[in-house]
């Protein structure tokens, strides 16, 4: 398990620290988290970078001490990947995100299928609504 989310995190630095620079970043991760599907989260993909410009965006998540931090709604639930069961919840505010996907159910707002990978306040990782985040959460790695 350590194994597992010490990959997550490094690779999740590794895509930020190229994609700020400017490199477009393309990787496919046997071991990444899983994407959300129509009605929720779901099954593994390949992750695929994107460049993360911050510039211009207000009140948009942000990258230090290798995490993306934005600010979200204390108690929004987390959901287990591949279901709608609840694992956790983000009682902290901000909060840390791996990556994000456009792939999962509809949750309305400005990004109407964004997911967000994140660690619960319990420990158990799970999705995320992005409709729970206020910040903008375009900057965050594609899962």
């Amino acid at each position: 398990m350590i194994r597992r989310i010490s990959a997550v995190a490094v690779m999740g630095a590794a895509a930020a620290a190229l994609a700020l620079s400017g490199t477009s970043v393309a990787a496919t991760r046997a071991d990444g988290p899983p994407a959300p599907a129509a009605h929720g989260p779901v099954k593994a993909r390949p992750a695929a970078g994107a460049h993360h410009a911050t510039h211009g965006l207000t009140n948009a998540c942000w990258y230090s001490g290798s995490h993306w931090w934005c600010n979200n709604r204390r108690g929004a639930p987390v959901y287990q990947p591949g279901s709608t069961t609840v694992v956790g919840y983000m009682n902290s505010n901000p909060s840390w995100f791996v990556c994000r996907s456009d792939n999962g159910g509809h949750v309305g707002g400005p990004h109407p299928n964004r997911w967000e990978w994140t660690q619960a306040d319990n420990g158990a990782w799970g999705w995320m609504k992005d409709t729970d985040i206020s910040s903008e959460t375009d900057p965050l790695p594609v899962c």
